[in-house]
């Protein structure tokens, strides 16, 4: 489904997390990610214990920066909740060393600020 860039993407967000196992912000609820779009459950943030994730909705980049990571210096931007406005983790815009470059595009969102929602439905 291709969506104008000023189409309200809001149904659209909700038809495709509908039912579906997903993260949420931890503060507001916000839907922020599918589960299905998990890389890697090894990495770390500033908090602790980071998600890599594909794609995210409901955030905001903030602005981009150069930052020295435990892999090497990365250019990256801060990720906000569109809800709450609370950070939950940065975006990688590039990798200096092409070891890393599977970074690129990718969200490290921090475990410490979502909520797991499985999306379980219970027999009646």
């Amino acid at each position: 489904m291709e969506l104008s860039p000023t189409a309200d993407t809001k149904a659209h967000v909700i038809a495709i997390y509908h039912d579906k196992p997903h993260y949420a912000c931890s503060d507001c609820s916000a839907v922020i990610a599918l589960q299905d779009e998990l890389i890697s459950k090894s990495f770390s943030g500033r908090e602790g214990r980071g998600f890599l994730i594909h794609s995210a909705v409901n955030v905001k980049h903030g602005k981009k920066e150069d930052r020295t990571l435990l892999t090497g210096v990365h250019t990256v931007a801060d990720v906000f909740c569109v809800g709450c406005n609370g950070r939950l983790g940065w975006f990688y815009v590039k990798a200096s060393d092409s070891s890393q470059k599977y970074k690129e595009g990718k969200y490290l969102l921090e475990r410490a600020k979502l909520v797991k929602d499985n999306a379980w439905k219970l027999d009646e």
